[in-house]
């Protein structure tokens, strides 16, 4: 599933406010967003929601509506 999320979502995915990344020396950061999320999955922004097929990113005002109608 990471790899149908990185797809849509790209660099997206990879929560950069985390305290999990800023734990992370500079060389780690610089890995690609497959191999961060490999090595610290809860770098991962949530939630991923998979409604009948269309993915959407975090719970955000403009995904609220899609959700919940």
């Amino acid at each position: 599933e990471v790899s149908r999320f990185l797809a849509a979502f790209g660099d997206r995915l990879v929560n950069r406010a985390s305290t999990t990344w800023r734990g992370l020396d500079d060389a780690a950061r610089a890995a690609g967003p497959a191999a961060l999320l490999a090595a610290h999955p809860t770098l991962m922004k949530r939630p991923v929601i998979d409604r009948d097929g269309v993915l959407t990113l975090g719970w955000t005002a403009e995904v609220k509506p899609l959700i919940l109608k």
